[in-house]
């Protein structure tokens, strides 16, 4: 007995080791710790894959800055500490990712969040047996990183985009990510064709502006998306993507043409051998 319950605990504790084991914690901004550095952190999540289980450590000055986690993208943007979520001042915060999706943190103090004190951070839920790739659910279902290595900026050849788009087919669940300094672009969703041409940014869709922005196509037709930032656009930053629908199961039927429908109809009169 005693030898079965020494097995099964070391069995429990394997099994612990097994959930827990793929669990990291990210000092944030790496040796730089956390204080007002425009574009610090924007750099840093952005090389980073965060799931759920992981955990950030903030390590800075308690006596200057604190860590407000916010519950928008909104505030985040705007640097509005007026409702948080949660506030952390002990100068060594460890806080856990327990939900997939967006978090926002930002300094509270509105100068240093302003000069570049805030962080967001993409996490995605944590599997601990690999999922089945997308195609077991959606067979056509792709990621697109728009731009590839350029990426969402102001590129060198205006037409850039558009022979990016060109070169790829589209279908209903497939995915854009858009990666960008949001500090310095951002990514709007328009409804036709007369607003991505003339940039008209007055009534969009849809706004992103976390500099990690997932879009999920989920309508087939023409999608366009452009910045708003003075210039970028006219510039040659805006995507106009044409989406599939989506095609489901096993190949089409041929169509026939006019004729082989007539030889068809006629074959149905040929007499049938006797045996």
């Amino acid at each position: 007995m005693a030898t079965t319950a020494r097995i099964l605990c070391f069995v429990l504790v394997m099994v612990l080791m097994g959930c827990c084991c793929s669990a990291k914690i990210y000092q944030v901004g790496d040796s730089e710790g956390w204080r007002a550095k425009g574009g610090t952190y924007y750099a840093w999540a952005r090389r980073k894959e965060f799931q759920v289980g992981d955990s950030l450590l903030f390590e800075y000055d308690g006596n200057v800055n604190d860590v407000t986690r916010v519950s928008s993208a909104l505030e985040y943007q705007f640097c509005n500490s007026a409702s948080p979520q949660a506030v952390y001042k002990t100068g060594h915060d460890l806080v856990t990712l327990t939900e997939p999706g967006y978090h926002f943190f930002i300094n509270s103090n509105h100068s240093q969040c302003v000069a570049g004190q805030k962080l967001v951070v993409f996490v995605v839920q944590y599997h601990q047996i690999p999922p089945p790739p997308p195609r077991k659910i959606l067979p056509f279902a792709k990621d697109f990183k728009v731009g590839d290595s350029q990426e969402w900026r102001v590129p060198d050849e205006s037409d850039f985009y558009a022979k990016w788009s060109e070169q790829k087919q589209f279908h209903v669940g497939d995915n854009l990510l858009f990666y960008y300094n949001y500090e310095v672009d951002d990514v709007l969703e328009v409804s036709g064709d007369l607003e991505f041409k003339s940039c008209d940014t007055s009534s969009p869709v849809a706004v992103h502006y976390s500099g990690q922005d997932l879009v999920r196509l989920t309508k087939p037709g023409i999608h366009y998306f452009i910045t708003s930032r003075t210039g970028h656009c006219e510039d040659g930053l805006k995507l106009r993507v044409l989406v599939r629908p989506l095609t489901r199961g096993g190949p089409k039927k041929m169509q026939l043409s006019p004729l082989d429908r007539l030889i068809k109809w006629l074959q149905s009169f040929r007499p049938q051998p006797h045996h």
